[in-house]
């Protein structure tokens, strides 16, 4: 088994034994800074530096094949277990993004415990920073191979771990949404054996192919010798262009439409209890409400359904619209989002833009399903695959964060042209108590996690990830008619906003917007 430490490989010596000879090249840049060196967390960096012998979680750069010139992004789990945080998504961005400008393939080669849980939320909307890239590279018509290493959890395994053209897995390799250990020490007991394993997940039809480290070369050799190879309309053999741009930056790419200063709001811990008040409004009063000709359509057309997600055509503030929204009475009694959910969300993804609608998002969830058959049904590949039809959709899209905002399931439906948040609405990599887990080795911490990782909406707003905050006096629940009249309203506005604005400037606008999302707070 590769899960003993002694058996796990490196990122370097990983290359050594895939890439040709020892022409690779580094890409890599010094680090961004993200803490103080004398902070715990500096010195927990100085400690990973040490003992991994690289200065991040991902190593990146180029190099042959069989002969093939390609990039390549990655980890390293000796460092933080190769979890993400604000420089390793920056890193892995650059280089997406230099493969695409290049005309290279990417090979990746995740080895990861997902979200790094001392930068808090800045560092879980990497998540989907990072998908925007990855879908771009796609978009160009280049190569994107994936290699799942053990282990590979979490955010990373629900984005760009998922969203391979053709993925393969080492043998052995835990493979899951959720580690085990958090797993345990939320439920009380160890999650099921035998399903987060890389031979169950192929036998599943969720990765393409268990491969040795010293089998891979040949393995990725192949498939890229068909997935480069594109077709002219006259039947000849076309390399992708090594040209391609990337949209720049777009000066005032901030909206203009209602983006307001809030006051600090209360504590994080606040915001959590509130936004679990059974009587707080969600998705259902929302329609009721706040907006008109509401028709409520059932599940995927396919066969599936999911009570956690409501999909419906509505009127907000006189535009037609496709809503997508999760229902938190309905998880909260027993129905939490999997991956059927996830595929009904798509459909509404598909149905906007077949018609032309914008699309609202409506993000409250406890979380996705935790359970052995949501990991065989696709869960964290059906997660990536909404960040990637989210940011990528043609029409207007703007997201509510209504309540609770708990890990993949959230960030599905969060990457929208505007992002509004409740006051009391709140987002973060995991329940606070599970991330007490990881930090702390016991939930009973799940209050100073929250308020360490700024997932309140005022964070939110500060951080550039929400546009808006939606006031509540002082609490949704004492006034859910008149607060869900407000939130509709922002999202009117915010609609007939991006709506003035021509297409291709607003998509512009927003590939900006999830290239540097979590980055740098906005004005």
């Amino acid at each position: 088994m590769p899960g003993s430490a002694g058996g796990r490989v490196g990122a370097r010596e990983l290359l050594r034994r895939v890439l040709d000879g020892d022409g690779h090249r580094s890409w890599d840049v010094e680090p961004l800074p993200v803490a103080d060196p004398d902070s715990p967390y500096g010195r927990d960096l100085a400690a990973a530096r040490e003992r991994s012998g690289c200065d991040e979680a991902v190593i990146t750069g180029e190099g042959l094949l069989r002969g093939r010139r390609v990039a390549y992004v990655v980890s390293e789990f000796r460092f933080l277990a190769g979890s993400i945080g604000l420089a390793t998504a920056e890193r892995i961005v650059a280089a997406v993004e230099r493969a695409t400008a290049e005309g290279l393939p990417l090979v990746a080669a995740p080895s990861s415990g997902g979200t790094r849980m001392q930068e808090g939320t800045a560092a879980f909307v990497q998540m989907a920073r990072i998908t925007a890239a990855v879908t771009r590279h796609r978009a160009a018509g280049l190569p994107y191979l994936v290699y799942l290493r053990h282990p590979t959890t979490g955010g990373v395994y629900a984005s760009w771990g998922s969203l391979g053209h053709v993925t393969a897995a080492e043998p052995g390799a835990l493979i899951g949404f959720l580690g085990p250990r958090v797993y345990e020490g939320l439920y009380g007991e160890p999650f099921p054996e035998g399903v987060q394993v890389a031979e169950n997940l192929f036998a599943k039809g969720l990765v393409d192919a268990v491969v040795g480290i010293d089998e891979l070369a040949e393995v990725a050799a192949g498939a890229l010798d068909v997935l480069s190879a594109r077709r002219a309309p006259d039947g000849h053999e076309v390399r992708p262009a090594g040209s391609t741009r990337l949209p720049g930056a777009l000066a005032g790419s901030s909206p203009g439409d209602g983006a307001v200063a809030v006051e600090d709001g209360g504590s994080a811990w606040e915001s959590i209890e509130r936004s679990r008040d059974p009587a707080r409004p969600g998705v259902r009063e929302l329609l009721r409400y706040g907006t008109g000709r509401v028709t409520l359509m059932s599940g995927t057309g396919q066969g599936e359904a999911d009570p956690g997600l409501l999909l419906a055509l509505a009127r907000v503030g006189g535009a037609a619209c496709v809503v997508v929204g999760q229902d938190r009475r309905s998880q909260r009694e027993g129905h939490r989002l999997g991956p059927a959910g996830l595929r009904v969300a798509r459909r509404g993804m598909g149905l906007a833009a077949e018609l032309g609608l914008p699309l609202v998002t409506v993000v409250d969830t406890p979380g996705a399903v935790l359970s052995a058959e949501a990991e065989e049904g696709g869960l964290a590949g059906e997660i990536a695959r909404c960040l990637a039809d989210l940011i990528t959709l043609p029409v207007p899209t703007v997201c509510l964060l209504l309540g609770e905002g708990t890990g993949g399931a959230a960030l599905a439906l969060l990457p929208a042209d505007r992002v509004l948040a409740a006051r009391h609405a709140w987002l973060s990599p995991l329940p606070p108590e599970g991330a007490s887990v990881i930090v702390h080795r016991t939930p009973d911490r799940a209050a100073e996690m929250a308020g360490a990782q700024g997932v309140r909406s005022a964070d939110l707003l500060r951080d550039g990830i929400a546009d808006q905050v939606v006031d509540e006096r002082p609490d949704a629940a004492d006034e859910p008619e008149e607060f869900c009249v407000r939130a509709a309203g922002a999202v009117a506005r915010a609609l007939a906003g991006l709506s003035a604005l021509p297409a291709a400037d607003r998509l512009a606008a927003r590939d900006h917007r999830y290239r540097t999302v979590g980055t740098v707070p906005r004005d």
